[in-house]
């Protein structure tokens, strides 16, 4: 369980990081606006921190794109440094986040499975049970 300021360094980290790519990263070719920080895990010694990023759509480039942000990495530690002090600056490593796209593909399962049966999704009294 990570302590009460690891939680405070990896929310201001994802939080800094997310601006500066999306200042910085917008004049290039690079699609900023399908790209949002997740969650920043620092190692308790702050010295490496895990980027988890989701990329909305561009399917056939999240790899690209997450080696784009990965070959970048040392100017987005440059920019992040200018607003962050810590004792050490984290070595940022980018790893693409697919838990909303899972998230996503359960919640259209089971739509799915409520139109083929919706007798299933009612309770006792014949309410749906979403209300």
């Amino acid at each position: 369980m990570p302590t009460p300021r690891l939680v405070r360094v990896n929310e201001l980290l994802k939080r800094e990081i997310a601006e500066d790519i999306h200042r910085n990263f917008s004049q290039t070719n690079f699609d900023t606006a399908a790209i949002t920080v997740t969650r920043v895990e620092c190692a308790t010694d702050l010295r490496d921190a895990n980027v988890f990023i989701s990329i909305f759509g561009h399917e056939s480039n999240r790899d690209g794109m997450i080696g784009y942000l990965n070959r970048h990495r040392q100017e987005i530690i440059r920019l992040m440094v200018k607003r962050v002090k810590l004792k050490y600056t984290p070595r940022l490593h980018f790893i693409l986040d697919e838990s909303i796209e899972e998230g996503d593909h359960i919640l259209q399962m089971l739509a799915e499975m409520e139109r083929e049966n919706p007798t299933a999704f009612k309770d006792d009294k014949g309410a749906d049970e979403k209300s």
